[in-house]
């Protein structure tokens, strides 16, 4: 960002996106199909770290709502995605499924440089900092990007939430048609449509997660829900027929549907002028947590089987509400000291 600006690499990683979904329609060997994965992976990538910073930074004290409102429109393209899918596959047009998320992001590309808001054109706040003389300013050298004194083990433990977060997420959301299918050998294009009951339970939560985060407080939100969402998959631990995943399905949805945006808006909270950097670094953490995290639980499926892998999930959904409890004891020994500071 600093070097190409704002407006030249949200576009650029939009066009990557869009160019990468266009070639694979054309069904081109393996080979080729691998060397784009990371080409699109890189442009969604940027494009969901630039925009979530552009969020976080001009929201303010709505951030919880704000964010909760992006990733209610990623769950809306989440929810109606694999019910497209699942239509083509029925119809054995799967290759045009990657044909119309390109053209969407070639549309989305030209709208946000059609009507490029201009108030991104000013640069970023730069954090204040105390000087020797106990007045502040403007910092003169770049802040550590895990921050410093009571806030650091606050944003190390949300790094952790984020990788444990997003890996967790997208495992579930890729091997749930497959734990379906093995377990109630129900058709493939019935299993996709259980992503549509799991993102629209997501949707339909992002719709309230802002409000309710704001009036039960961020860390209270993201222990309650994280408990729901251990409590949910135990459940499926236990019952793996097709209609208790489906139904557990939409609980872990409404569940989940916040975490993100809650545990983004919170960990910006505690590194003032940073919002870039830190959401940069977030979200790397969670992506790489969707490139390991899955890898586990489709060796478990191969090497395992269906009952252990469910088991698997749930283990993540505990770990996860430890990293919570974690990041909540942290938050508030951090809240202690900037009181005292304050005093």
């Amino acid at each position: 960002m600093r070097l190409l600006g704002r407006r030249a690499l949200l576009l650029g990683a939009m066009s990557l996106m869009a160019a990468a979904e266009i070639v694979y329609t054309q069904a081109p060997p393996w080979g080729a199909m691998l060397v784009l994965g990371p080409v699109a992976g890189f442009g969604f990538g940027i494009t969901e770290t630039v925009v979530g910073s552009f969020i976080i930074g001009s929201a303010g004290e709505k951030g919880n709502v704000a964010m909760s409102r992006v990733e209610m429109s990623f769950g809306l393209g989440a929810l109606l995605m694999p019910l497209v899918g699942a239509l083509l596959i029925d119809i054995d047009r799967w290759r045009l499924a990657f044909g119309v998320v390109g053209v969407l992001a070639a549309i989305t590309v030209a709208l946000w440089a059609a009507f490029w808001p201009t108030v991104l054109n000013v640069a970023p706040a730069v954090a204040a900092q105390v000087d020797a003389h106990g007045k502040k300013g403007q910092a003169s050298v770049r802040l550590p990007l895990l921050g410093t004194g009571p806030a650091r083990p606050v944003l190390i433990a949300c790094t952790a939430f984020f990788f444990l977060y997003v890996g967790f997420e997208m495992s579930y959301a890729h091997y749930l048609p497959t734990l379906l299918v093995q377990e109630g050998g129900i058709t493939e294009a019935t299993a996709a449509l259980s992503l549509g009951v799991y993102w629209g339970a997501m949707t339909l939560g992002r719709l309230f997660a802002g409000q309710l985060a704001d009036r039960i407080g961020s860390t209270s939100y993201l222990l309650s829900m994280c408990g729901i969402t251990a409590f949910a998959f135990a459940l499926m631990g236990l019952f793996g027929g097709p209609a208790p995943m489906f139904v557990l399905a939409a609980v872990a949805g409404l569940a989940m549907s916040g975490m993100f945006a809650i545990a983004l808006v919170f960990a910006n909270r505690f590194a003032p002028g940073m919002t870039e950097r830190t959401t940069s670094l977030l979200l790397a953490c969670g992506l790489f947590g969707g490139a390991v995290l899955p890898k586990l639980v489709g060796w478990s499926l191969d090497a395992l089987g269906d009952d252990e892998t469910r088991w698997l999930l749930a283990g993540f959904a505990v770990l996860l509400l430890a990293v919570a409890a974690v990041a909540s004891a942290a938050s508030r020994k951090a809240a202690r000291a900037a009181a005292k500071l304050a005093a």
